[in-house]
């Protein structure tokens, strides 16, 4: 075994302890879960006392690490392994707000992002396409009618020097039961791009938000 491949065999590793130690985690992070540089998130705020908060993060490993993630890189250019991706959830009755930070990626590069349909797998297509609160009939969606920000949840950002970002999305409406289910980061902004890595997050719908049902 070459010292390249035993160096990212240990790094997949790293990531994916890291990644059992806090992915879900309600509780206090570790250090690995610490705040981006401008801005810190452990679930949205300002969504009221009727929302349900959740979060969850992980560290990024290539498809086939020897210790698998929830996060699956499939660029290690642009989205090194061990680097870490972290998604807030705040969803109530009559909104939706989504928060994605991210850590470790190459500094300066504008990142598309948005949230998916499917859970990541080998295969950057196992993610489905875009998650949209009124459905394109025809797939994959190009029509921009349907493919836009305001029908889908856009997390693009731009990293900072140190390879950092943020990114907000905030709708009045909210996700399908079990029609959400992962983030994934393309390699530029946007309504496309190719598919540098997956985060699956299990989204919540606001049925599982406090209150009665409208």
């Amino acid at each position: 075994m070459g010292a390249g491949t035993a160096g990212l065999l240990v790094g997949a590793a790293l990531a994916a302890l890291v990644t059992a130690a806090g992915t879900g985690a309600a509780g206090a992070p570790g250090p690995a879960a610490a705040p981006v540089a401008g801005g810190a998130v452990a679930a949205p705020e300002g969504a009221g006392a009727d929302a349900r908060r959740m979060r969850d993060e992980a560290r990024f490993a290539p498809v086939g690490a020897f210790i698998p993630s929830e996060a699956v890189t499939y660029d290690l250019d642009l989205l090194p392994a061990a680097a870490w991706i972290r998604v807030g959830q705040a969803v109530s009755r009559s909104e939706t707000t989504v928060v994605a930070e991210v850590r470790g990626l190459r500094p300066g590069h504008a990142y598309g992002a948005h949230v998916h349909r499917g859970v990541c797998g080998a295969d950057p297509q196992a993610a489905k396409g875009h998650y949209q609160h009124q459905a394109d009939p025809v797939q994959p969606s190009t029509d921009p009618a349907y493919l836009n920000p305001h029908n889908e949840v856009w997390l693009d950002f731009t990293t900072d020097a140190e390879g950092a970002g943020r990114a907000v999305a905030r709708h009045d409406w909210g996700f399908r039961p079990g029609e959400a289910a992962s983030v994934v980061i393309h390699d530029r902004q946007g309504g496309a791009g190719a598919r540098l890595g997956c985060f699956s997050v299990p989204f919540a719908s606001p049925d599982d938000a406090p209150g009665e049902a409208g």
